[in-house]
């Protein structure tokens, strides 16, 4: 997950009401029990915790990571702990992160095993005192669960009733890496809230790089792995400087957060960058800040594209899906899908990536220029969607348009 900002600053997705878990928008003596899907199990693992947006030290102890069950429990015997340094806590100061050391998941044997496929890990911890501003990643588009402030560490408990509070966010937790095989494809996808997984289905697991890792796996097993760090609001440019006076809703510019999201990733071989739409219709920027002209997209992509292919990546772009008629302001209109088009067409004809997606083509309904009507209803909400966004049909078809030979060992 891409970590994007203090909490609540985001676009979270079906978000509960936080204010008796998180008083204050802070963590207090309490145990987070955050479920995540990995793309790619082994039998050894280890987690990376994020202070990125913190303003005091952060201590987290009694970690534990296991086989998650439903709700807020585990299936039983399978909860790991976890330590820093041989130690039981770690303290991680504003700014910073870390690395656990590495942990035995004794109920991996064979990554696999279909009996794996679709599986999550519940990974608990406590915030042992007063957080202040929590790093977070606010659309998670799966349920995760809190124990009351002051109750405690609690990340040992394998049954459901210490977490009474449910969240749609993930907090802290930013990574988690496996032991695999050498030759690994290890694939990072870059973008917004169309990689994010806005308007997918809560707890679906359908987002367009989701659609993609099925077949990934299916095509390459346990040797290849999609991580998907895309942010809601995000930008390639803007904002200029991260963290404004008020927070960005977006989080970081792509470019400011591209070593810590992609290239200090653990064995990333491949990136996918989808992504543009929020500099040409500036939802979410500073109030004022005009809309970014194509020229400042494509100069972004560049800058972002020679950093990359500096460490050796190979970069795979993407055409930015159509956005017409959108109710939400400027997104809609003529002038942004003619500087939309004009990003894509550097997009396919640039020589600076390795390979595109279109995903326009997939999206687009050519007699309209508008989001197809099969991919606009919200698959989480219910509501008529908002000719931006893919549903899970949408996303669906977005994964299967990605050409997998470009992530053969050796391609």
């Amino acid at each position: 997950a891409a970590v994007q900002g203090p909490a609540p600053a985001g676009v979270p997705a079906a978000m509960p009401d936080m204010s008796l878990a998180l008083p204050g928008d802070q963590a207090d003596n309490q145990t987070f029990r955050l479920v995540i899907r990995p793309d790619l199990w082994g039998g050894r693992g280890r987690l990376r915790f994020s202070n990125a947006f913190g303003t005091r030290p952060v201590t987290f102890d009694g970690v534990f990571a296991g086989l998650h069950a439903s709700s807020g429990a585990l299936v039983p015997g399978t909860n790991a702990p976890v330590t820093f340094g041989a130690q039981n806590r770690t303290v991680v100061a504003p700014g910073a992160h870390v690395l656990s050391d590495p942990f035995e998941l004794a109920f991996v044997g064979d990554p696999n095993a279909p009996e794996l496929m679709g599986r999550q890990l519940a990974v608990s911890f406590r915030v042992a005192e007063p957080s202040g501003p929590i790093t977070w990643h606010a659309k998670a588009m799966t349920t995760s669960y809190l124990s009351a402030p002051a109750s405690g560490a609690l990340g040992v408990e394998e049954g459901n009733a210490a977490f009474p509070f449910s969240t749609t966010a993930w907090y802290f937790l930013d990574g988690f890496d496996v032991v695999a095989p050498e030759d690994a494809v290890v694939i990072a996808a870059i973008g917004d809230s169309i990689t994010d997984g806005t308007f997918s289905t809560l707890n679906g697991d359908d987002r367009w790089t989701d659609m993609l890792s099925y077949r990934l796996h299916a095509a390459y097993g346990a040797r290849v792995s999609l991580v998907n760090v895309g942010i809601g609001g995000n930008q390639v440019v803007g904002p200029p400087v991260y963290p404004p006076p008020e927070p960005f809703m977006g989080g970081p510019s792509a470019l400011q957060r591209l070593e810590r999201d992609v290239l200090s990733r653990a064995g990333v071989s491949h990136v996918i960058w989808l992504e543009g739409v929020n500099d040409l219709g500036q939802a979410f920027a500073p109030e004022g800040t005009p809309p970014a002209e194509p020229e400042a997209v494509i100069a972004g992509l560049k800058a972002g594209v020679e950093r990359m292919k500096a460490r050796g990546l190979k970069v795979i772009g993407g055409t930015l899906p159509p956005s017409l008629n959108c109710p939400r302001p400027l997104y809609g209109t003529l002038d942004v899908d003619r500087r939309r088009r004009q990003v894509n067409d550097f997009i396919r004809t640039t020589s600076i990536f390795d390979a595109y997606v279109d995903f326009e083509a997939v999206t687009m309904d050519e007699a309209t220029g508008a989001m197809k009507a099969l991919y606009q209803p919200d698959s989480t909400l219910g509501n008529p969607g908002d000719l931006l966004h893919p549903n899970r049909a949408g996303y669906l078809a977005m994964g299967a348009a990605v050409d997998l030979r470009y992530f053969a060992r050796g391609s």
